[in-house]
């Protein structure tokens, strides 16, 4: 089978930075059986063409990418057919995928990835955030073969627009994260909890060291390592100095996957604090190594919650405090919760998600 996947990004050249590893753990396994093409709208300036995981990434690069994408496909098509379109996130490359697979009269899947069905105008964030976005998703969700998204919440939402969608969540390769069984802690030291994002609005991390400082409050002898990109200029680390957590919480910047696992490994929660969240990968990763996840009801958190995540109402710094502090207080539901969340990671890994989306490309095409 030969199969066009339209991605934003997430497929550097370098296999390691400015990538999404979920991502990459489905191209290694597609490519592995399928012909694959992966049409990167923007993950250089410029066009470019790399293989990455067994995959032939087209960057299409510059400006008017969408059409110019849509082009690309068709290019491709022309040398030797492709049987189905598919697109990780809607917005622009959904648009693509709907777009190119109309023209060249084949099967079209969609997975909503992110806030593409959703609108938070005070952070500006959401692809339904005015009539334009809002009309763009309802046609491709309508114009697309197949729509999937990661968990129920997110289906939820498709389901609220009058469209089905198939439960496909992008998970965790567990060749990256060898599983590691729960470990119990010693509540004698210090506890440590951990946070992969990168410093956005939407991560929310203002709520996180909120709850943090509410932590330290209490007497609590916590500290916390965050990891991800900045990009809001320094604003989370002067308000963890505004906060007076010095020592108390350490920021690492982005650390490529063979340098978090350790760090993760580490801790005794991973907490979640964003306002809207498909997944997290996060939470995965975390569970795969018998780190449990606390956090805001969103994505995964809410769908497993109570048995395999703790999750809190969205900007509850107090709640996700007392959160925190129930799990580090009760080890025997801490490691019930892990041993939970590690049965549902191994249960629907990367592999579990590269054949539930060949099951539906082969209903899609009748090509094994």
């Amino acid at each position: 089978m030969k199969i066009a996947l339209v991605v934003p990004g997430g497929v550097d050249r370098s296999g390691e930075y400015r990538v999404i590893p979920a991502l990459l753990a489905l191209l290694k396994r597609l490519s592995m059986h399928h012909e694959l093409h992966v049409f990167a709208l923007r993950q250089e300036a410029t066009p470019g063409d790399w293989m990455l995981a067994g995959a032939h990434v087209h960057n299409i690069g510059g400006e008017r990418t969408r059409p110019r994408t849509v082009i690309a496909i068709m290019r491709e098509h022309r040398m030797a057919p492709f049987h189905v379109v598919h697109s990780i996130w809607s917005g622009a490359c959904g648009v693509v995928a709907v777009s190119a697979a109309r023209v060249l009269r084949i099967p079209s899947v969609v997975h909503i990835a992110g806030g593409e069905l959703i609108a938070l105008p005070d952070i500006s964030y959401g692809g339904r955030q005015n009539w334009q976005g809002r009309v763009r998703e309802a046609m491709v969700l309508r114009a697309a073969s197949v729509v999937t998204a990661p968990s129920v919440p997110i289906i939820e939402q498709i389901a609220a627009l009058g469209v089905s969608a198939h439960r496909v969540p992008l998970s965790v390769d567990l060749n990256e994260w060898p599983p590691r069984k729960p470990v119990r802690r010693d509540t004698r030291e210090r506890a440590r909890l951990i946070h992969v994002a990168s410093l956005n609005r939407i991560k929310d991390q203002s709520t996180l060291l909120r709850a943090m400082a509410v932590l330290v409050s209490w007497g609590m002898d916590v500290h916390m390592d965050i990891v991800g990109e900045d990009t809001l200029n320094g604003e989370i680390h002067a308000l963890a100095r505004a906060l007076g957590l010095a020592g108390r919480v350490e920021f690492h910047g982005f650390v490529p996957q063979r340098q978090l696992r350790p760090l993760v490994m580490k801790a005794h929660l991973m907490v979640i604090s964003s306002r809207h969240e498909a997944g997290p990968i996060a939470m995965l990763e975390a569970a795969a190594v018998g780190v449990p996840t606390v956090g805001t009801a969103v994505g995964h958190i809410a769908e497993w919650s109570p048995s395999a995540s703790v999750a809190v109402p969205v900007g509850d710094w107090n709640e996700l405090a007392a959160a925190i502090r129930r799990a580090l207080a009760d080890e025997d539901l801490r490691l019930h919760v892990a041993h939970a969340a590690a049965q549902r990671v191994m249960g629907e890994d990367a592999d579990y998600t590269a054949t539930q989306l060949q099951s539906i490309y082969r209903r899609l095409t009748d090509v094994g």
